[in-house]
């Protein structure tokens, strides 16, 4: 029933910006920037939605969400209808920080037609570049599965929600976690105090309801206080420009925003 209610409640929500949804995007590594798109539009893949279309959006992705955590789409559409005023002290963090400001200039793109895979896999062992190139191998992901931005009606702060998207798999290797549930809701409590942004912090508190008891013991005695100390300690992540890296070795980098290595290793973990 509550799946049922969710898409139900999203499906009226979109009911108006339908013909808006059949324009082709651009590719995923176009960067985002400020133009005229015509009927209002901020951005290419821009949807422009009242106050009640983002209320309803957000209320029923949310739910989408808690239900099913792997529905990345519906993670996506909570983070742009609620994080607006969140996403301004983002992009005021990075207008300030040198390198943050660079990548605001800039725009670069994560996607697979922006990475030289040959060069990552060319890497030392240990470097951010071919950590983070086994980290997509070992787990069966890829930057291109991270939804474009649609809802959040300023283009620069799209670019921001769009760059943390895209960042995401980054923060995986840098904290060595996996992709299994634990290893998500371990990533959401980092991303929380990192950027306050609500979808993390409900992804951070709701997420374990579907743990196992073994498994939520080892996340609130070891795991969230790991986390919550490095998100606390490390500056923004945002303001790294990753691609300039590659070759940076990861235990380097990890010393350099001052990440220690997680309690536990995910092999010893216990199933979610």
């Amino acid at each position: 029933m509550v799946p049922a209610a969710m898409a139900t409640l999203l499906r009226r929500a979109l009911r108006p910006l339908r013909p808006l949804q059949g324009r082709p995007g651009p590719a995923a590594g176009v960067p985002l920037r400020a133009a005229s798109h015509g009927a209002g539009l901020l951005y290419p893949e821009h949807i422009p939605t009242s106050l009640l279309q983002k209320a309803l959006l957000a209320a029923g992705s949310a739910g989408m969400a808690l239900y099913n955590p792997y529905r990345h789409d519906m993670v996506a559409v909570l983070g742009e209808t609620t994080g607006r005023r969140t996403l301004k002290v983002l992009r005021d963090q990075m207008r300030r920080d040198p390198e943050g400001s660079q990548i605001l200039q800039e725009r670069p793109r994560i996607s697979l037609s922006t990475l030289d895979l040959g060069k990552l896999q060319s890497l030392p062992e240990g470097s951010l570049g071919r950590e983070y190139l086994r980290f997509l191998d070992v787990n069966r992901v890829s930057p291109d599965t991270r939804a474009p931005t649609r809802f959040v009606d300023d283009e620069e702060l799209a670019y921001v929600i769009q760059r943390y998207r895209e960042v995401h798999d980054m923060l995986h290797t840098l904290l060595g976690m996996p992709t299994n549930i634990l290893g998500e809701i371990v990533v959401k409590w980092f991303e929380a105090v990192q950027t306050g942004l609500p979808m993390c912090i409900l992804g951070a508190l709701f997420g374990p309801i579907r743990l196992s008891a073994q498994s939520l013991r080892v996340l609130v005695s070891e795991l969230i206080p790991w986390a919550v100390q490095n998100g606390r300690r490390a500056p923004c992540v945002l303001n790294l420009y990753y691609e300039r890296r590659w070759e940076q070795p990861l235990r380097a980098l990890r010393e350099e925003l001052g990440i220690t290595d997680p309690p536990c290793t995910s092999t010893a973990w216990p199933r979610p």
